[in-house]
């Protein structure tokens, strides 16, 4: 399965101590009673919330401008990112020139390292990874934090780090999506699935506030933000399970809570034979809600990101979202229709996220 693909930028956050932190109770969270314990459910959701502690913290702290000063080999390295960013994320990239030059650049940097994690175990080498590969990349990340990188790409992103507040936990947490990947097929309960969602896609939310700055004005906690951040990467992911449902089973995968199919009756034959019985499209119902109560909690965060940052968000999260369409437009058939959104939704969707970034409010239209 796919990473999210696309950065919050919320990629997709002012008090260092933060309120105490609601807990939504099952039936909200999922549309759908859970047979995992709330003991178990805390266990994912307290282990993020960690890291999101820990990324937030680091807003405050001044970063030293240090690393690679070859701007020749920098310019180089930041346009060869560029290009990536536009070819595989042509709605992304645009909403990207926005940014000032210097963040646009990180973010792309970001994106480019992010795109080649995923490409290991999901690219047309997937193949032949191994865990020790994944190994071999984790000690990798951790020379381009040291200032060391290997390549071009390495070279961009080791400058975003010297200089932005970016931890490297988000990273090596990635990293280890990219293990599940390699090791496991199917998720108990949703707990499993959020913390898979989380590493996969959730990451590169807390990955990308840094870079996109929250305004000035801003009266959200930077917790807040970067919990956003996050919602956006899960609910991004979610959608992408959703969506690749017949794709993956065709690969002997299946993204989908196991206790949750169940409790709907529905068995693995049956989403291997793509059988779209009234269970399944009520089940699927369910899915969707969960993962639109996501995107709202994300779109939450948008607003208190720099004014300049905000259309890429926008542009993300519509599109994301339009998928979810999609899906209820081919009547929950996501076995043999794929739920695509096309070039031309894809673009009259710049032209809304744009006003919603300038009004800076979900609220506009």
């Amino acid at each position: 399965m796919a990473a999210g693909g696309v950065v919050w930028v919320t990629f997709p956050k002012q008090n260092l101590i933060p309120p105490p932190r609601k807990r939504l109770g099952p039936k909200l969270r999922t549309g759908v009673p859970l047979i995992s314990s709330t003991a178990v459910r805390a266990y994912s959701e307290e282990k993020v919330h960690e890291v999101v502690l820990k990324q937030a913290a680091l807003v405050k702290q001044q970063r030293p401008n240090e690393g690679c000063k070859d701007w020749d080999l920098l310019n180089e390295a930041y346009e060869r990112c560029g290009e990536v960013c536009a070819e595989y994320a042509k709605t992304f990239y645009l909403g990207t020139l926005l940014m000032t030059s210097e963040r646009r650049r990180a973010i792309w940097a970001i994106y480019v390292w992010c795109r080649r994690t995923d490409e290991l175990v999901d690219g047309p080498n997937a193949s032949h990874i191994t865990p020790r590969a994944l190994d071999t990349w984790e000690k990798r990340l951790d020379n381009i934090f040291q200032g060391r990188p290997y390549d071009l790409f390495d070279a961009a992103l080791s400058h975003t780090v010297s200089n932005y507040a970016l931890g490297i936990q988000p990273f090596k947490d990635m990293i280890e999506g990219m293990r599940l990947d390699l090791l496991k097929t199917r998720y108990n309960n949703f707990d499993e699935l959020y913390l898979y969602c989380y590493y996969v896609a959730g990451t590169v939310g807390l990955m990308s506030v840094p870079v996109m700055g929250i305004a000035s004005e801003s009266k959200a906690s930077i917790e807040t933000v970067y919990s956003a951040a996050l919602a956006l990467g899960i609910a991004n992911q979610l959608t992408n399970i959703l969506r690749d449902v017949g794709e993956d089973g065709r690969r002997g995968r299946i993204y989908l809570p196991q206790d949750e199919l169940a409790s709907a009756g529905i068995s693995e034959d049956e989403i291997f034979r793509g059988q779209v019985s009234d269970k399944w499209k009520i089940f699927m119902k369910n899915q969707i809600k969960r993962a639109r109560m996501y995107f709202d909690e994300a779109e939450k965060g948008v607003a208190e990101l720099k004014e300049a940052s905000r259309w890429p968000v926008w542009a993300s999260l519509l599109l994301y979202r339009q998928i979810l369409d999609v899906i209820e437009e081919n009547d929950y058939n996501n076995f043999t229709k794929r739920a695509y959104v096309g070039k031309a939704k894809k673009f009259a969707s710049l032209p809304l996220a744009y006003g919603r970034a300038i009004m800076g409010t979900s609220k506009f239209f």
